[in-house]
């Protein structure tokens, strides 16, 4: 049932993509591997720049809402941060309570993005996803019924591996959170997922009442909730992207460290910060 897709899309499909797309940030992490006291959303990269300046500018150039899911501590600043950059019109946040875990922080939003046709999943430490990305994967959902559109590219080795049948359609997701082994060379995601909101909260109801809670992290993890989707016969379209800088989230202080050379580097060649 699920399509094989690659990242090639036209302009037309650019340009035609749904107009009712809510961009999704779980940010309720704690940000502790960073060592700061801040939300890790708000993480300085350097002239002036945050992770969330940086995102959001990307997240609004293709979404017409953000959504952003903050925990009770974190909430105060990220919400300072957005009304002093004047984006509440654009922005609204979503509380949870408790982290426990990303699928659950992205349906603590679902009285914002139940509203539109499409969410753009996007985890709130990925800095260095490219706007393209953001629009190809939005154009290529295309507003469609029961589709997922997973960006992937292939890394050396995957903390998070999605296995392909030869059909294309999406079978397992491996994690190494969950002491899962990933076979170098596997595809990874980029933290990015689009998905159709009709019908998604049911699923999502469904896949809880059926799967155990990961055995490292004992939490009810949202990737797996992906080939459920699938095998419930939903399309899920894998669109392969080239830089597997894509890839690569905020965990840790060297993390950090290379994106914000990266930003300084992109600053002195072009005058820009935009990765």
């Amino acid at each position: 049932m699920a399509a094989h897709a690659s990242s090639r899309v036209t302009n037309d499909r650019v340009k035609n993509a749904p107009t009712k797309i809510c961009a999704v940030v779980p940010a309720a992490g704690r940000a502790t591997r960073l060592g700061g006291g801040s939300p890790k959303l708000l993480a300085d990269l350097g002239n002036g720049e945050t992770v969330w300046s940086h995102l959001s500018r990307n997240l609004i150039a293709v979404a017409g809402h953000v959504n952003v899911i903050v925990s009770p501590d974190g909430e105060p600043a990220i919400r300072e941060a957005i009304e002093s950059a004047k984006l509440a019109a654009q922005v609204s946040l979503s509380i949870q309570s408790a982290p426990t875990g990303m699928g659950d922080a992205i349906f603590c939003g679902y009285p914002v993005w139940s509203r539109a046709d499409v969410i753009l999943i996007v985890w709130g430490d990925q800095v260095f996803v490219s706007r393209e990305t953001l629009s190809k994967a939005c154009a290529l959902h295309g507003g469609n019924a029961r589709t997922v559109v997973l960006p992937v590219v292939r890394l050396p080795q995957p903390y998070v591996e999605y296995v392909f049948g030869t059909d294309g359609r999406l079978e397992s997701v491996r994690q190494s959170r969950e002491d899962d082994a990933c076979a170098p060379g596997g595809y990874g995601d980029l933290g990015t997922f689009a998905l159709s909101v009709a019908g998604l909260r049911d699923r999502w109801t469904s896949y809880l009442a059926q799967v155990k809670p990961g055995s490292a992290t004992g939490e009810t993890n949202f990737l797996p909730f992906l080939p459920h989707l699938a095998a419930g016969g939903w399309t899920v379209e894998r669109m392969d992207v080239a830089d597997a800088r894509e890839a690569r989230g905020i965990n840790t202080p060297d993390d950090l460290e290379f994106f914000r050379q990266t930003l300084a580097r992109e600053r002195q060649l072009t005058g820009k910060g935009t990765l």
